[in-house]
């Protein structure tokens, strides 16, 4: 009886093989979902940036405020992360590096650290770096501390396509979204409210 089981096993051998071949290869298709460039290339004009000006982080305990996203400037780009307790980083990218006058010039204290500049005041910090010419700027109030900051800074990084498609809005114009403003609702009722543009290290 066994033997004739161990037959049957063999005989079916040949025909489990490509079946589970087959499905090996269905699981492993990455970014099946993600639209593909054209599309993020038309998200990002419709939200009047660029994708290589699309940046993203992370940091523990704090999440993407999606309403938050915009344009900063003429083609720059401008995420707000929220923590639980209602705290923002603010990532802001624009297209005029960061250079040592504006360093010596500026009212914060600011000093050279590795590959970027720390700004500090008594309103908040930041951490600024140059990337192939642009400025790519993080900003945090007092209250979150400074190895916070740091570690979320050395995180930024420019967004993969994956993370493009998470990041930016829909565009009206294939019919992801009405085309209306679209109110800030997520951003908390304390804190620093909406991302501003004021010159220095709280923006």
């Amino acid at each position: 009886m066994r033997s004739r089981r161990r037959t049957r096993l063999l005989a079916l051998l040949p025909l489990l093989v490509p079946a589970l071949a087959l499905t090996g290869c269905g699981t492993e298709v990455v970014g099946a979902g993600t639209p593909d460039r054209a599309e993020l290339e038309a998200r990002a004009r419709a939200a009047q940036t660029r994708v290589e000006h699309v940046y993203v982080t992370e940091s523990d305990g704090f999440e993407l405020a999606r309403q938050s996203v915009g344009v900063i400037g003429d083609d720059g780009f401008q995420a707000v992360y929220v923590s639980e307790k209602g705290e923002q980083l603010t990532l802001s990218v624009e297209r005029r590096p960061f250079t040592e006058k504006d360093c010596a010039s500026g009212p914060d204290s600011c000093t050279m650290e590795g590959a970027s500049w720390y700004r500090s005041s008594p309103h908040g910090h930041s951490y600024v770096r140059n990337d192939g010419g642009l400025r790519v700027q993080l900003t945090a109030p007092v209250s979150i501390p400074k190895d916070v900051l740091k570690a979320a800074a050395d995180r930024t990084h420019r967004a993969d396509d994956a993370e493009l498609d998470a990041v930016l809005p829909e565009n009206p114009a294939s019919g992801g979204g009405s085309g209306r403003p679209v109110e800030r609702g997520d951003l908390p009722p304390n804190g620093d409210g909406a991302p501003r543009n004021d010159v220095g290290a709280s923006g």
